[in-house]
């Protein structure tokens, strides 16, 4: 690890994205109230330097035709519970009766009996609008002007999170942008709102200290600007401050060059992962990028980890403080489990400090974070999307620091606050609310020879109940398309490819180390990359023998060997083999593909007895005449069969297929993937060193 000396001349601090205002009087022109509302929502939230994902919210007082009354009525929308401005359509508004929101007022028992508030919100609802209202409806709904935005960038927060930041708020815009000391996000903030801007008249906004800002407009377009501009002048205000110099105190550890960052993450991350006891799997995420390095790399690095978030949106994807590490201890596996062990001892002792008799029990209390200088940051989640925004989010609170630090010190959520958050009983109502997790939601797959039959219908099938799913192939172009199919149907997130020729060790490797990278470690390997021949003995050449064994032995060796450390290092792991029903039953000209399936077999075996003290299962799937979807019968491998057995090689040779089984059934790459998925759920825990025959029924391929 390279560190530079204290006398060292460092790069100026990263600087702030000014966003662009994108509002088009073409596009807005012909649109309803309604409409401006959503494309207003929408242009905001597309926009990373407006708000992150799935914060901040936006609202609009509508006249509308009351389907009760007919009569004339004011209506709230407003962004509703969970959604993204960036992307929701109407229906993620919902839509309140405003005289009835407002007539709540009269009900409010005090601070005490906040959270009460809430269960009224379904009451005031417009035209049986399902979408629930947010704990933010308030704000919006009793402050009097038309057109409010409630966002949260990372510019306005540096303002907010920063001891300096009322002095700098008054310098940047005068009177015009009021100040609120920090309240927690409810009814109680939406009258103090309101009680504060009718004292002070001819706001533009107001900032909510440690949370954003709040801002208005008579119009959605007139609300846009003002928005845009106002987040603008915070960014220029904060560019010029870190000009003057370094964030973060200066560069004290310079960042590995790229390869070696990832070379660390591929062996950290499963370590780290291997070392986080609880229920279910935890999936990672990777990020090195020029913001994390800036950080991590930083003179006052340590000071500001611990002092932790401060925006609630941050702090609950997050947890209340990052793990720390040493650069230089990253291979001590004693090292990093005292780490985690005191980590967790920390979080229990917060936890024992806040919690009341009413509180839930206390959650998870490994880190969500875990930041290394000179790599850069791993997150940890149930599910890579949550691990990936967690990551997204400290990368906001990163940006934060800086600029709160550019201007005065960084002011982190007071302790008691933050567990107020993490443990509000509404958002534990919202976490239990939540579906039942697919069930191999935390896994993670790595499937060889991927990108068609039975490697794609088994990637398919795992994505399709949680797994995050690695394929591996060395045809690029059709690995390609595959991978854009699966991206199309399951999400960007839990998909990753790479190319791989399981005949080269190195790549076989490389390819274990991208799905360290990427999720964490690997639970379940398939290996399926194969080919097929048919040759009498005599034409059977010793180039023909050497490419059967290579890919179909030696390629499933190679990586089951890359897998063993892995699983071994994290106590389990399910290995399943692609083998033939020509591994247990003879067939004519395919003396090489037949006995090197039946070795394929009795690796499994093997590997099932030296696995099975580490909880590592190894078991085989042996299909038969899987035509359909399948590119080694592209190939000869459909003409040499056809020909081993006297049948034309198109329609013909199905049928011949089907009628040779006892079912007279055709077998289809999604039949694979069913048993393939059997051996790799808790399905078949107890089982290891099995067969399941997935061949229609052919009496010569019996087990026993």
């Amino acid at each position: 690890m390279l560190r530079v000396p204290d006398s060292a001349k460092v790069q100026a601090a990263l600087s702030f994205s000014v966003p662009t205002d994108r509002w088009s009087s073409e596009d807005a022109a012909t649109k309803s109230a309604e409409d401006l509302l959503l494309y207003r929502s929408n242009l905001l939230g597309s926009d990373l330097t407006v708000t992150n994902f799935g914060g901040g919210n936006t609202s609009a007082k509508i006249e509308a035709r009351d389907p009760l009354t007919g009569e004339a009525v004011n209506v709230l929308w407003v962004k509703g519970s969970g959604g993204d401005i960036g992307s929701m359509k109407l229906d993620g508004f919902s839509s309140l009766y405003l005289d009835k929101l407002l007539g709540l007022e009269a009900l409010y028992r005090g601070v005490a009996h906040e959270d009460e508030m809430v269960a009224y919100l379904p009451h005031c609802t417009f035209n049986l609008n399902p979408r629930a209202a947010s704990i933010d409806t308030p704000l919006h709904g009793y402050l009097p002007f038309a057109h409010i935005d409630h966002v949260h960038p990372d510019a306005i927060i540096a303002l907010a999170a920063s001891s300096d930041g009322e002095a700098a708020t008054k310098m940047i815009w005068g009177g015009a942008i009021g100040w609120l000391p920090w309240k927690r996000p409810g009814f109680d903030l939406g009258l103090r709102l309101r009680d504060y801007v009718a004292a002070h008249p001819g706001l533009r906004g107001v900032m909510l200290a440690g949370h954003g800002i709040i801002c208005w407009g008579d119009s959605s377009e007139d609300c846009y600007h003002n928005t845009i501009a106002l987040i603008g002048d915070a960014a220029r205000y904060l560019n010029e401050r870190l000009a003057n110099g370094p964030a973060f105190g200066g560069q004290v550890v310079a960042p590995l060059d790229p390869e070696a960052r990832r070379a660390v993450a591929a062996r950290l991350m499963p370590l780290l992962r291997s070392l986080m006891p609880g229920a279910g799997g935890k999936i990672g995420h990777f990020s090195d990028n020029a913001e994390v390095l800036e950080f991590v790399g930083g003179r006052d690095f340590e000071r500001l980890a611990a002092i932790g978030t401060s925006c609630p949106d941050h702090f609950l994807r997050t947890k209340i403080a990052p793990l720390t590490l040493d650069p230089a201890r990253l291979g001590d596996r004693d090292y990093l489990a005292g780490r985690l062990e005191a980590y967790r001892a920390a979080y229990k002792a917060y936890y024992d400090r806040c919690a009341g008799p009413g509180d839930p029990a206390m959650r998870d209390p490994n880190p969500v974070v875990v930041l290394v200088p000179g790599v850069g940051r791993i997150t940890f989640a149930a599910d890579k999307l949550t691990s990936r925004l967690a990551g997204e989010f400290y990368g906001n609170a990163i940006n934060v620091m800086r600029g709160a630090e550019a201007i005065g010190g960084y002011v982190g959520l007071d302790e008691r606050e933050a567990f107020n958050i993490e443990y509000w009983a509404l958002e534990e109502a919202k976490l239990q609310r939540m579906p039942k997790p697919r069930p191999l939601v935390g896994q993670v797959a790595l499937v060889t020879g991927a990108a068609g039959g039975i490697g794609l219908a088994t990637a398919r099938r795992l994505a399709a109940d949680g797994a995050c799913v690695m394929l591996a192939d060395r045809d690029g172009e059709t690995l390609e398309r595959a991978t854009a199919g699966l991206m199309t149907a399951f999400g960007a997130d839990i998909i990753r490819a790479t190319i791989c020729d399981v005949t080269d060790e190195a790549q076989v490797q490389a390819a274990f180390d991208a799905a360290a990278t990427e999720f964490g470690g690997v639970d379940i390997l398939v290996a399926n990359a194969g080919i097929a021949s048919s040759a009498p003995i005599e034409e059977t050449t010793v180039a023909l023998w050497r490419k059967n064994y290579d890919v179909l032995v030696e390629g499933y060796f190679l990586a089951a060997r890359a897998a063993f450390p892995l699983m071994r290092q994290q106590k389990g792991g399910s290995i399943i083999f692609i083998g033939s029903k020509n591994a247990l039953a003879a067939t004519p000209n395919a003396a090489a593909y037949a006995s090197a399936k039946a070795a394929v077999v009795h690796l499994a075996r093997c590997l099932a007895v030296e696995g099975a003290s580490d909880g590592i299962r190894v078991n085989v799937v042996n299909p038969d005449a899987v035509i359909q979807g399948s590119r080694i019968w592209d190939g000869d491998w459909r003409k040499e069969r056809a020909g081993a057995y006297g049948v034309d090689p198109g329609q013909e040779l199905e049928e011949f297929y089907r009628n040779r089984s006892m079912l007279k059934r055709n077998v289809l790459p999604e039949d694979i993937a069913e048993a393939v998925y059997f051996f790799a759920s808790d399905a078949s825990a107890k089982s290891t060193a099995n067969i399941i025959n997935v061949d229609a029924g052919n009496a010569q391929a019996f087990t026993r």
